[in-house]
């Protein structure tokens, strides 16, 4: 099957979609073991590696202007191309002396080169292809979305584990290595795989110069036939306006953030849990051993989750299956508690704690996707308003992630995963009250597919 400008869809989603999950899973977790082998303190990365995470929270802002000027393949090329540039950057200036400042703001570069990414790609999807294709290829999309989790979480950080181990001393592994020996070990292993990172989006950028459809939605030809910037902006307002109106819309936006407020805590500190020495309230892993147990065995029961939860919402409905989406999702996180408290040496428990953590993770996130979509989306502007509660929700895991690293150490791992259980409270009790403006049996089908391979919910990923 061929698309409008004669190149056949699977050349190009798959690469395009997995060009689409790097960044993203680079800049929100692969940096946090990065940052945290090279001296710097939780807090620090915790907090900035959260908030660089701000253009994919609000990329809804600058989308419309996008349509104004140049194609939509030009922007996917461009931003793949910058953002290889963006990571070789980080890569150099990881030799200077203070380098975390210019790494922070390499990666944030990154970051917006990433978002506005997310918007060309997914016009290009949904100009390019008719919506046959489109359903057809859907699950290409999210599959390779995942893979480049797997290829970031597992794969990168299992290189730079055997990279640094590479680096020691003979006689000396990244266990016994002292400090000195440790950062300029993780300084040349984490140089190279950034490197490696840069240099596979540029081939990719370069890759989709010639393969990428171009045939349709040329925004400067948009732009000349009337539509200018200040057309674009009261439009963008209307939208926000209309958004902010909707009914039940701010118990809406506390339901969402606080689906996955226990998350946001989580989700930064739990790589460096894994990496903390014993002494320290740890289990001491090194980076292979995570990037084995956390990014490939982890990101594998994530997607399986995702698939079962579709048909489970699909049997029951979402009203009548919210609550107990809300436990599996949030209950898990319970797992890492008990390992804090009790700091089990088997590899069989640790990774078996992790996958479970996992599964139910992307099992209950379907949840919340399908709410956002049924329940906050409908209206005259639906695609734009499931933007806008992507990036509430996005917010909503930014914030507590940028006060996570100052809590857990005020607390200690242990007592720092007993609050966060304590914190996903609240989302239980939302999940027995929040109102249902619309019907969550109608277009279910329809809903339950494309929540299953969300690209964006699968990036907070």
């Amino acid at each position: 099957m061929k698309t409008r400008g004669k190149v056949s869809p699977i050349a190009w989603v798959p690469t395009a979609y997995f060009a689409m999950g790097l960044p993203f899973v680079v800049v929100n977790m692969v940096a946090v073991l990065m940052f945290e082998g090279m001296g710097v303190d939780n807090a620090a990365i915790t907090f900035w590696t959260s908030l660089i995470l701000l253009p994919w929270t609000i990329k809804p802002l600058w989308s419309p202007f996008l349509e104004l000027f140049k194609t939509k393949k030009f922007y996917v090329v461009a931003t793949q191309l910058l953002t290889g540039a963006a990571f070789g950057l980080t890569a150099l200036s990881l030799s200077l002396p203070h380098f975390f400042a210019p790494a922070i703001l390499f990666l944030a570069l990154a970051a917006f080169s990433g978002a506005t990414h997310d918007i060309a790609c997914d016009g290009v999807y949904m100009s390019e292809l008719t919506p046959d294709l489109q359903a057809k290829y859907i699950g290409w999309q999210g599959a390779f979305y995942n893979i480049a989790k797997i290829a970031a979480t597992g794969g990168l950080v299992w290189l730079a584990g055997w990279l640094i181990d590479s680096s020691l001393p003979e006689g000396i592994t990244s266990a016994t290595a002292d400090a000195l020996q440790s950062v300029a070990a993780n300084r040349k292993a984490w140089t190279v795989t950034m490197l490696i990172l840069g240099a596979t989006m540029a081939a990719l950028g370069v890759y989709h110069i010639f393969i990428l459809p171009s045939s349709a939605g040329k925004g400067a030809e948009k732009g000349a036939g009337g539509r200018s910037g200040s057309d674009v902006a009261r439009e963008l307002w209307a939208v926000l306006s209309e958004f902010f109106t909707k009914r039940h819309i701010l118990v809406y936006i506390l339901f969402i953030i606080l689906y996955r407020f226990g998350e946001g805590f989580v989700v930064k500190i739990v790589p460096l849990f894994l990496k903390a020495s014993r002494e320290a309230g740890g289990l001491g892993l090194d980076n292979q051993q995570i990037g084995l147990y956390y990014g490939t065995f982890g990101a594998a029961a994530f997607v399986l989750g995702s698939l079962l939860a579709g048909y489970y919402i699909s049997a029951r409905g979402l009203r009548r299956t919210l609550l107990s989406l809300v436990a599996i999702f949030n209950i898990p996180f319970a797992v890492y508690a008990f390992m804090a408290w009790f700091q089990p040496v088997s590899a069989w428990a640790i990774a078996g704690g992790i996958v479970f953590e996992y599964f139910g993770y992307g099992f209950g996130f379907v949840g919340l996707t399908l709410f956002m979509m049924q329940q906050v989306a409908p209206g005259r502007h639906q695609m734009a308003h499931y933007a806008f509660a992507s990036g509430i929700m996005n917010l909503g895991v930014m914030i507590p992630g940028m006060l996570s690293g100052w809590l857990c150490d005020m607390l200690g791992y242990s007592t720092f995963f007993i609050v966060v259980m304590a914190l996903t409270v609240p989302a239980f009790i939302m999940a027995r009250k929040v109102p249902f403006t619309h019907d969550d049996r109608k277009r279910l089908p329809e809903a339950e597919e494309s929540a299953i391979t969300d690209t964006e919910g699968n990036i907070s990923e």
